[in-house]
């Protein structure tokens, strides 16, 4: 039964009907649970706050400026309610909102501009090259331990100018920053601040040394930036590293080792990119709404919001189901086939929306685009050969193993 939505009820006494995928690692099956509770309500009730599931409400709640990023706030139900990890936390440009929010982030678009990122077309596909020279030979691979996790940080690490020779250790630091994403965050403070220390170290000389002698790396950018006099202070400058570090590296491998776990699904659509390359970039926004690895985005309430006749008061959370508003029927034709030759549609909302729209979107598309290119080049026939079950869906997300076999020598 759908709900009626013609009158303001408070979204706590709407009688919603309820939705949990927390615990299920079947993509395939939390998108079919969400799309019958959609069907029923463009509203549920989530685990942790109501859900909202429509491409319409989604957008809203991403672009109005009276829902904003939880912050600190969302450490709270996680065990962490202040200290030091607190603290860092709610310093991060995630975690920011308002003017202050808004100046950073025109600092640094400065920076990391499309321009800037497409400088390092020739580095990734050497970077692919080493990783994949030795699997195509063989026919066989973890796609997960092989390609996609070991792919973003030597990316990142040239952007940034680091030298070939710490892109492992930065590689380990990382794994253990990106713990803060977990539920059990409290569990792994101690190792989250020992790394977070370590690159913050690390990129604190990296700046003495650069503001000695300016180079053509990101790095030297955000010490250049300037609006109208305005520049990032040392602070700053070691805050946006980090968060720059954290944007571009877990996404892009968890959501590459969903591309190719959905393209096993879909062996026509994996050839057809092969023999069409020139339908890459369409094909990574196709992978991005079928089979997002972030299916929600919280965000806190800051004045009482009525939408779409429910009402959602001042201080409470909502969860923006992106999952949900990319399969939307009313915006997407047969949203739950996955089709590479879509064109002319709605955006996915996966990048997020309004002030928060992901600042590492550009490097993220180059990063999946030229992986796809090489991986349906030298990857042909390719087939899953086990189990690929994907972390916990309320995070992000993403296969944890991907075991493939594909025609070798290529």
């Amino acid at each position: 039964m759908t709900i009626a939505t013609n009158a303001v009820v408070d979204v706590s006494d709407a009688g919603l009907p309820r939705i949990d995928y927390e615990t299920i690692d079947d993509p395939a099956a939390a998108h079919r649970m969400i799309k019958e509770v959609r069907r029923q309500s463009p509203v549920a009730i989530g685990p942790h706050a109501p859900e909202v599931l429509s491409y319409e409400l989604v957008r809203t709640v991403l672009r109005d400026s009276r829902f904003h990023q939880p912050g600190v706030r969302g450490l709270v139900p996680r065990g962490v309610t202040g200290g030091p990890l607190w603290d860092r936390i709610g310093s991060a440009l995630l975690s920011l909102d308002g003017d202050e929010h808004t100046r950073l982030r025109k600092l640094v678009c400065k920076a990391f501009t499309g321009k800037a990122v497409g400088r390092l077309d020739s580095l990734i596909d050497s970077i692919l090259a080493e990783l994949v020279d030795p699997v195509a030979a063989v026919g066989r691979c973890d796609i997960v331990a092989d390609v996609a996790q070991p792919y973003p940080i030597p990316v990142i690490c040239a952007l940034f100018g680091a030298p070939r020779t710490d892109w492992r250790m930065i590689s380990d630091w990382t794994d253990d920053i990106f713990k803060m994403f977990w539920w059990d965050v409290a569990a792994h403070e101690a190792e989250i601040l020992t790394a977070w220390q370590k690159f913050d170290d690390y990129i604190d000389a990296m700046i003495t040394d650069r503001r000695a002698a300016l180079t053509d790396d990101l790095l030297s950018g955000l010490i250049r930036a300037e609006d109208d006099g305005d520049r990032l202070s040392h602070s700053e400058l070691l805050m946006l590293s980090m968060g720059i570090l954290a944007a571009g590296t877990d996404t892009t491998r968890n959501q590459l080792a969903a591309a190719v776990d959905t393209f096993c699904d879909h062996p026509d659509q994996w050839a057809l990119l092969a023999t069409h390359p020139e339908l890459v970039p369409q094909a990574v926004d196709e992978v991005m709404r079928f089979a997002p690895i972030v299916l929600n985005v919280p965000r806190y309430v800051t004045e009482d919001v009525e939408l779409s006749g429910f009402f959602f008061p001042r201080d409470s959370l909502v969860v923006a189901n992106t999952a949900a508003a990319n399969r939307d029927p009313l915006v997407y034709d047969n949203p739950d086939q996955f089709d590479i030759t879509r064109h002319d549609v709605p955006p996915m909302l996966t990048f997020g929306g309004g002030v928060h729209y992901c600042l590492g979107s550009h490097l993220a598309r180059l990063e999946l685009v030229r992986a796809l290119t090489v991986l349906t080049q030298r990857m042909p026939n390719i087939r899953r050969t086990g189990p690929a079950p994907w972390k916990p869906l309320m995070a992000v997300s993403g296969p944890q193993t991907l075991s493939v076999e594909f025609d070798a020598g290529h």
